[in-house]
């Protein structure tokens, strides 16, 4: 669904459920379009109580239409960008027990910036990698934001330059990274510009592999501690 579309009513996605079991389409998620800003990496931005009754209204949408309609009785609804959207989490586990339903959480890109902050955290030449990449971002800004327009908000202007990122120790660029808007240091507008930046160590091909091969340890332990204390628990087992 694009994400400049409006939000489905339920009528509208019940119409859509009926139309894809018509065609007899295997459905494992749908992914429909709520209100309010789902930007990459960052917090949700919108009516938290408007939120939760469109979730609760598509969760009861999807239930019907499994049994009305013979969907698969896995089907899930797929929050898109919903990974770091940590205000949602409560409405959501309330839903997903009111219901006994499922969720589809995409992770790929948050995972993608603990690996930047396992490198950055292991200091040394994992520091300065990941202020490579944060440099070459800067340099390529426009070209890597471009497609991900409408779910980045970047000022510029805050936006650190890459000769200041370069006095940064391992403790202050991973403050800057990492996700915790209690922290001053936090940056939203440089952890958005690195999440659209993974094309940056895409291209560097082996040496970054070999760098999360050399910084495993820092890497794993911070993948893990984001996926199941900020993501899993919340949403599942709280």
């Amino acid at each position: 669904m694009d994400e400049t579309d409006s939000p489905q009513t339920p009528p509208e996605l019940l119409i859509i459920l009926a139309a894809l079991a018509d065609e007899g389409i295997p459905l494992q998620t749908i992914a429909p379009k709520f209100t309010g800003r789902f930007n990459k990496g960052v917090d949700y931005v919108g009516d938290l109580a408007q939120f939760e009754r469109e979730f609760h209204q598509d969760l009861a949408v999807i239930a019907f239409a499994v049994t009305q309609y013979g969907l698969p009785a896995n089907l899930k609804l797929s929050l898109h960008s919903g990974s770091d959207k940590f205000s949602l989490y409560a409405p959501i586990r309330r839903g997903l027990a009111r219901f006994g339903a499922g969720l589809h959480v995409k992770t790929a890109g948050t995972t993608w910036l603990e690996e930047l902050i396992g490198l950055a955290e292991a200091a040394g030449p994992g520091l300065a990698l990941a202020k490579e990449i944060y440099a070459q971002a800067l340099e390529h800004v426009d070209e890597l934001c471009a497609p991900y327009a409408s779910v980045i908000d970047i000022d510029r202007a805050k936006l650190p330059s890459a000769a200041t990122v370069n006095t940064w120790s391992a403790e202050q660029f991973v403050s800057a990274l990492r996700h915790d808007p209690k922290n001053k240091a936090f940056n939203a507008h440089l952890r958005q510009l690195l999440h659209v930046g993974y094309k940056i160590a895409a291209k560097m091909g082996d040496r970054y592999l070999e760098a999360l091969q050399t910084h495993a340890d820092s890497i794993s332990r911070n993948v893990t501690a984001n996926l199941y204390e900020r993501h899993l628990k919340p949403l599942f087992l709280n």
